[in-house]
């Protein structure tokens, strides 16, 4: 059914909630997982346009998905990582066309209309811009 599971994570507790959720399914399929982070920053945005050494919170990132991706890999799943910079949306579906996954799996804050317009929703412009199916949790509010 599935065989390349792209999960955007944010390094934060809610990328619990997805990987909980997914590997069960992955399993089951026997797909591989495909991790991704996007860092949107100001000084990431600017980073290779500037030739810019990694910042604290890049080198944060690095180690964050190489522990996540080492976890991953002792537990069965075949595991590779993306750490980018830019626009989130555009820098998922972007390593989601370059890696060949068919499903996306993230986590979502719940936030209502309001919220959604202002601070906008990665998950929902990546739902609307995308064929492939997409898997959303909603995260816990703890």
């Amino acid at each position: 059914m599935y065989k390349k599971i792209l999960i955007p994570l944010e390094n934060s507790p809610v990328d619990n909630t997805i990987l909980t959720h997914i590997k069960p399914l992955a399993r089951l399929t026997k797909a591989s997982l495909v991790l991704v982070h996007v860092a949107d920053g100001y000084v990431a945005r600017l980073q290779q346009q500037l030739n810019l050494e990694d910042s604290e919170e890049i080198k944060k990132d690095k180690i964050y998905l190489e522990n996540r991706k080492e976890e991953l890999i002792k537990e069965g799943f075949p595991t590779v990582i993306h750490l980018v910079q830019g626009e989130p949306a555009d820098e998922i579906l972007s390593i989601l066309t370059k890696e060949e996954c068919d499903l996306i799996a993230m986590s979502t804050h719940g936030h209502r209309l309001f919220k959604d317009i202002i601070l906008g929703s990665v998950a929902e412009n990546i739902r609307h811009r995308t064929d492939i199916p997409v898997l959303m949790i909603r995260s816990s509010k703890k």
